[in-house]
């Protein structure tokens, strides 16, 4: 009935509205492929769910590509019901694993915004947008145990004028990350927690990869999280690529693990090489207004495979909570320290 709906609607011209009343409906995989003559208003009232049998899928669930003018909002969710699956996710601990589908995925969309909906249970990635341009996400949920195995909530790349805002993200994995090739990023008002925090990465694993530039981040609570502000690239980068001019201000860690982290030797296996140091370079990287509580005594750990260029900490107030004072370690990082 969607399928159906949606093509209508992308036939059509002038504005379209697709409306999904209230209730519960479960689906297999859907492709909501353009370019479209119309745009298109999506008004989600009901609930989605998303199917356990993995044969329903083509790759993803939800797929939206190649469309300009796309507005989704309204109360209702787009459940995953994850916890049907998650026990055949292996990407924590296989380098060359079997993704399983993320729930809502944008390709190549222009000109998009999603209000106010709730995105839950996801059996990867609960909000995919790929290769898409001025993206506003709104008053969005997200909401996954805090044990489900990468259930990021927003995964941005190759994308640019993206923004997240007044969102409420907790997870298994990043609230938000932001991958490769990406271009003005701005989030502002989230509440994270639990999951893993906020990443910018990890970068430098593909060849191919673009740079990361002109992101900003400001106002933002975290709550229990693992890793709170994160960047990570890999060792044995096979091109070279920057990460640039980044802002991170006005920030509230409450009961976190690792508050602020740059992470140039990031791998998650054991069978890493360690032969060389990361491609990416980092510069003009800057952290103002951080305050709250570590539940670790290294409240700021810059590891940085060659040095790091311009970075900046301004106000960084973070207190441990256990025995002792609060520290931090750095390498190969040429940092100045304000405040």
């Amino acid at each position: 009935m969607l399928l159906k709906a949606w093509k209508n609607a992308c036939d059509a011209t002038g504005v379209q509205k697709i409306v999904i009343p209230p209730g519960n409906y479960l689906t297999g995989g859907l492709e909501l492929s353009g370019p479209c003559k119309s745009s298109i208003f999506i008004r989600l009232d009901g609930n989605l769910l998303g199917t356990g049998d993995l044969n329903a899928y083509k790759k993803n669930w939800i797929e939206i590509e190649n469309v300009e003018n796309l507005s989704i909002n309204g109360h209702g969710t787009i459940d995953g019901q994850g916890a049907l699956v998650w026990n055949k996710n292996d990407c924590q601990h296989s380098y060359n694993c079997k993704i399983l589908p993320n729930s809502l995925v944008l390709d190549f969309v222009t000109n998009a915004q999603i209000r106010g909906i709730t995105l839950a249970n996801s059996k990867f990635f609960h909000l995919n947008i790929f290769a898409s341009k001025n993206v506003l996400i709104d008053k969005v949920t997200v909401t996954a145990p805090g044990n489900s195995p990468n259930t990021d909530g927003i995964h941005i790349e190759r994308s640019a004028g993206m923004s997240i805002t007044d969102a409420r993200i907790g997870t298994g994995d990043d609230c938000i990350s932001i991958g490769q090739g990406n271009d003005g990023v701005d989030v502002a008002r989230v509440r994270c927690g639990p999951g893993h925090g906020m990443s910018v990465g990890s970068l430098g694993r593909y060849a191919g990869e673009g740079d990361v530039t002109r992101v900003h981040v400001r106002d933002v609570v975290f709550t229990g999280t693992h890793n709170d502000v994160r960047i990570k690239t890999w060792e044995n980068s096979p091109i070279k690529s920057s990460a640039a001019h980044m802002l991170f201000e006005n920030l509230l860690m409450e009961d976190v693990r690792n508050p602020i982290i740059i992470d140039q030797m990031y791998c998650p296996y054991y069978n890493c090489e360690h032969k060389y140091v990361s491609g990416v370079t980092l510069q003009d990287i800057q952290f103002k207004n951080i305050k709250g509580t570590t539940t670790t005594p290294v409240a700021v750990m810059l590891r940085c495979g060659v040095p790091c260029q311009g970075l900046v900490l301004q106000d960084v107030d973070l207190t441990y909570m256990g025995q002792g004072g609060t520290s931090a370690k750095c390498e190969n990082a040429t940092a100045k320290y304000v405040g």
